[in-house]
Order: structure tokens, then sequence, then C-alpha cells
């Protein structure tokens, strides 16, 4: 947990300039400002324990390898910042389901539901700092592999614990080696196809415990040039009890997440 200025927000990787594919890393990283640090109750010690639950721990380092061995190099769009400053996959609104937890754009509640920040505490600011810009250069990825190639494919690439967690508002259901969100709109029936074969090895399922994927609004359901498939790696795949990564499973999964890339980009 360290801090960072707004420049070192997030940083798009440039791939190759035919690739039309996105690795969208968005809660891989520990750290918070200290600024944004000011406004949270917990101490230190609770503070690194709800970073631990709730970082998807190593995807950067995965969807990096991924980038370095595929054919054809995709873009790589990352969140440089924790998920607990925003969490750029919510709705900043009240379309955000996982509000009834206090888990919206920002966060007022931990994973186990306890405070996080004050109830009556004005998050407008996160907002208009973090999301929006995050949200901004997140559309303009997009458009620029629109452009450059007619289509895009924003890949979402996350983990998630072997065991529900008490935020999780579907955690009673399947929980698979690889989790696949999707949509109905964004996500055709070739793009699922791809990441099945892609991640046959280790095990596949769809929207459980985690469904949909990340389009930013402008595309929309609006837009079916843009394909989206969001990747949920269950985190005892790769990473040890005390919490450090299996380089040969990393490497493994990074493998298959280039396979897939691979596929959508031929």
């Amino acid at each position: 947990m360290t801090d960072a200025d707004d420049s070192a927000a997030f940083m798009l990787h440039p791939g190759a300039p035919r690739s039309p594919v996105i690795l969208h890393v968005p809660h891989s990283s520990r750290v918070v400002p200290a600024a944004v640090r000011a406004g949270i109750v917990l101490d230190d010690r609770a503070l690194e324990a709800e970073l631990d639950h709730i970082t998807d721990a190593y995807t950067e380092r995965i969807a990096g390898e991924a980038a370095r061995v595929a054919p054809v190099r995709p873009w790589r769009f990352v969140n440089r910042l924790s998920r607990l400053v925003v969490d750029p996959e919510r709705f900043p609104d009240e379309r955000e389901e996982m509000l009834a937890v206090g888990m919206g754009a920002v966060y007022r509640r931990t994973t186990h539901r306890q405070e996080l920040r004050p109830a009556d505490a004005d998050v407008r600011p996160l907002i208009e700092r973090y999301f929006h810009p995050y949200a901004e250069a997140m559309t303009a990825a997009v458009a620029g592999r629109l452009e450059a190639t007619g289509r895009a494919v924003v890949v979402d690439v996350h983990s998630y614990p072997e065991k529900a967690l008490p935020y999780e508002l579907h955690g009673d259901g399947p929980r698979p080696p690889i989790c696949l969100g999707t949509d109905s709109f964004h996500t055709p029936g070739p793009l699922l196809d791809a990441a099945r074969r892609a991640f046959a090895d280790f095990g596949t399922a769809l929207d459980s415990p985690f469904a949909g994927t990340y389009v930013p609004l402008r595309y929309y359901g609006r837009d079916a040039r843009v394909g989206a498939l969001m990747v949920e790696i269950r985190r005892d795949l790769y990473v040890d009890e005390r919490g450090a990564p299996r380089a040969e499973r990393v490497d493994a999964l990074a493998g298959a997440l280039a396979d897939l890339v691979e596929r959508l980009s031929s």
C-alpha cells in the first residue's frame, strides 16, 4: 500500500496495431493514496486484511505474461490503484445492485459488511477525480481499437476466492476453476466458444459466482462491434496458502489467456 499521483492511476499498454483485444485488469492493485486513506476508518492492520480479501492478486502478472507470449500482442488497460479508491466497473448511480451491500462505485462497506467509510462521507470528489477519468480513458481505448481494426474485444481479467465472502450477492452458486462472465448483447457465441476452448484444461462454467462484462457506457447495448467477456480465475488455482503465487500455475493460466487472445485476434 503506497502513495500514487493521479497520473499513475491507470495505464494503457500498447499492443499490436492489428489487435482488437484489450485485456482489462481493474482490481489487481493494492495502492491506496494517502489522501484516500484518510477517509477510510479501518486501522492499518484491518486495511491490509481487507486488501487481501478484495484484491485480484497477481492478475496483472497473468495478463502481462499472456501479452508477452501471445503471437499478436493484445492491448492492456491496467488500474494502478486499489478498487478501495473507486471501483471502475460499478455504475456510479442507483443502477448499481452492489449498493445493497454498500459497495457501489465507491465502497462504504468491506467484504465482511463492516464500515469502510462513514455513512455520510461525500464520495463525489472520488468519482470526479478517479472514476470519470478512468471511464473516459477506457472508452478512448475501445474507440482506438474500433478505428484501427473495425472491432474491439474487452477481456476482463479477475480472480475470486475459493470460499464466498459475505459481500457476495450470488455466492451460493457454483465456484468453478474459471468463471466466464457473459453479456447477452456483447458476448456472441464464437467469443464464448473461444474462451471455453482456451481454458478447457482448467474447467469452466458461466456466470457463477459472478456474471456480466465490462463495456464502456458509450457502447454498452448499442454497438455489437464491441465484444466483451469476463474471466474470473479461482484464486486457489495459482496462489498458495501463504498468498504467494505458484509460478508454474501463473504461467499455465497466462498461456491459456494467450491462447484466447490468439483465437480472438485471428
